[in-house]
């Protein structure tokens, strides 16, 4: 039996949303993951249910019919006392490479002189750290990473810009991320991946999983000129290890 309790509650006619302790938390993150596999593989059609994780809750849509909520919610919190502790799905490290280029960066300067560092060192502890994918959303593949050291934490911006570049990544609060494709957007930016986050041609467009972890690593410009065009003619190999919750 898990050691977290959860709340339900209809979410619509079509949806329903299980809730755990209103904490980022890693533990519960991996909770809510290994419940997530449990529905997937033992309990719910995939092909009928949308199952969708994020920090501290699952949200579960049945999106051709109105759900029964009394008999689904007495069955869930049954399937979640028979979870126990089955493991999640295989998790993997992901290194990504960012140029923090001026060019790129366009808030860079900005973010060292307001969080009192030099640029050199706010980049080295922002490609030092490995972060969390705890969310995917705001935008399709926009990844939610926690675990920013306290020392990058900072507030958003205070106007928004309507036109964030694609690959942009950023700082906003106690989370960093990366732009999936151009839009508005309110947090700090600091340098750009190349690699796609999201590509709807994939029969996965979207590589990463919330649970995954994520580390950066620095390149110089021609370095990040070369891998988009690897990524172009589809030579490029992302980098990644599998590893244990």
């Amino acid at each position: 039996m898990s050691k977290f309790s959860i709340s339900i509650r209809p979410f619509g006619i079509h949806a329903i949303l299980v809730e755990w302790p209103n904490e980022v938390d890693e533990a519960i993150l991996n909770d809510i993951l290994k419940f997530t596999n449990y529905l997937e593989t033992n309990c719910l059609d995939v092909k009928k249910w949308e199952i969708v994780p994020a920090y501290n809750s699952i949200t579960l849509i049945l999106r051709k019919e109105p759900i029964d909520f009394d008999r689904l919610i007495k069955r869930l919190k049954q399937w979640h006392d028979e979870c126990g502790d089955r493991a999640p799905k295989q998790k993997y490290l992901w290194r990504l490479p960012v140029c923090y280029d001026l060019d790129f960066g366009i808030d860079l300067e900005e973010v060292a002189k307001t969080l009192s560092v030099t640029i050199s060192e706010l980049i080295k502890q922002h490609t030092e750290n490995v972060y969390t994918v705890f969310g995917i959303g705001f935008l399709p593949g926009f990844m939610y990473l926690g675990g920013l050291p306290k020392s990058l934490e900072i507030q958003r911006r205070a106007a928004p810009r309507l036109k964030v570049q694609k690959g942009a990544v950023g700082l906003a609060g106690k989370q960093t991320g990366i732009y999936p494709q151009e839009s508005p957007g309110g947090w700090n930016i600091i340098g750009n991946c190349c690699v796609p986050m999201f590509n709807p041609k994939d029969e996965n467009p979207c590589f990463v999983n919330v649970g995954d972890k994520v580390q950066f690593y620095a390149v110089e410009r021609a370095a990040y000129d070369l891998h988009k065009i690897e990524i172009e003619v589809g030579i490029y190999t992302l980098e990644k290890t599998e590893y244990d919750a």
